[in-house]
């Protein structure tokens, strides 16, 4: 399934929720932490499917679209799983959502290159044809922006644990 199609879907059952009155998806910024991290546990899900599985998106489709110039790509692919399915923990987690939203945000931004890279050397992706340029900098942008949306949802500080020794600020 696409994951647009998915963060979509789970935003809107996530507000229907809140608009019946479970009070954790209240808002929209709320639904969108919760929407988005349901979109990671799928896509993340793919960096760890082996090869022979052919239903869906798979480790060595993932690889392929790492570009030339990023070493160990097996590795990055196993690396970017991970951080998605942190990141989606982050998000889930109130006291962590802001973090977890910037860092996200972070993560698609450095992402980025392997989609253009995906596009521009038509590399196909899951048995099918390779997405355009156009489509896949355009939805790089909008998890970007779910991302950083999720965190109006949050408080405005990096949880205790990691801030620096020392600091006070918010």
């Amino acid at each position: 399934m696409d994951p647009v199609v998915v963060l979509g879907v789970a935003l809107l059952v996530f507000r229907a929720l809140g608009a019946l009155g479970v009070s954790r998806f209240a808002t929209w910024p709320a639904s969108a932490a919760h929407a988005i991290a349901v979109m990671l546990v799928m896509t993340a899900s793919a960096h760890f499917v082996p090869e022979s599985v052919t239903v869906m998106p798979n480790h060595a489709d993932l690889v392929k679209i790492v570009p030339p110039f990023v070493p160990f790509p097996g590795f990055m692919v196993y690396a970017t799983g991970v951080l998605e399915l942190l990141g989606a923990v982050g998000l889930v987690v109130t006291g962590t959502r802001w973090a977890a939203g910037f860092s996200l945000a972070a993560m698609f931004v450095l992402l980025l290159p392997a989609n253009i890279y995906a596009a521009v050397a038509q590399v196909p992706f899951n048995g099918g044809e390779a997405s355009p340029l156009w489509l896949r900098v355009p939805e790089q942008v909008a998890y970007i922006a779910v991302a950083l949306w999720a965190t109006r949802s949050a408080s405005r500080a990096w949880p205790a644990s990691l801030r620096l020794a020392g600091s006070t600020s918010r």
